[in-house]
């Protein structure tokens, strides 16, 4: 069974952690990567999940793909080496990155972004324009596999497009 990471981090938005998560288990085997396994980490609410492998442990060749969530958790992710180098390897092999909300910010420190389309919440346009990308305000951006949406909203379409990029 192909396997889907999906980073985990304190301060996730739940809504963009959990949607995947349970989307991506209908149909593949789903990693939470932490910077350590079996960490407990909390949500902006308060809600904790537990990662089930650490990102320095992990091989990026065993993932169809990786999907960067949200909230404020894509801040405290590019402060792990391990984590943007997982990020790095994944995209490198050939498999779909998917970031949404916040999570390009992961895109921003992990990969070279220069004429890369991609959308996100409108607060963070300037991080990624200046890193070189091209945004969009749009419910979905697949720019060669670099997959971008904003928020929750776009949930659905985000999916879609990644799961579509998988197979």
């Amino acid at each position: 069974m192909k396997k889907i990471a999906i980073l985990i981090e304190n301060m996730y938005d739940e809504q963009e952690l959990i949607y995947p998560y349970h989307r991506a288990r209908e149909d593949y085997e789903v990693h939470l990567v932490g910077t350590e396994k079996d960490k407990e980490y909390k949500s902006k609410s308060g809600l904790v999940l537990k990662s089930t492998h650490a990102s320095k442990d992990v091989d990026a060749k065993d993932y169809a793909g990786l999907i960067i969530p949200g909230g404020f958790s894509p801040d405290y992710m590019r402060k792990s080496q391990d984590t943007k180098d997982l990020v790095k390897a994944v995209y490198e092999n050939g498999s779909p990155v998917a970031a949404i909300c916040h999570g390009p910010w992961m895109l921003a420190s992990s990969l070279d972004m220069k004429d890369v389309d991609v959308t996100t919440v409108p607060n963070i346009k300037d991080d990624l324009v200046n890193a070189g990308a091209n945004w969009a305000d749009k419910e979905v951006v697949n720019s060669n596999g670099i997959i971008t949406s904003r928020t929750p909203d776009d949930l659905p379409a985000f999916m879609k497009e990644f799961l579509n990029a998988i197979k």
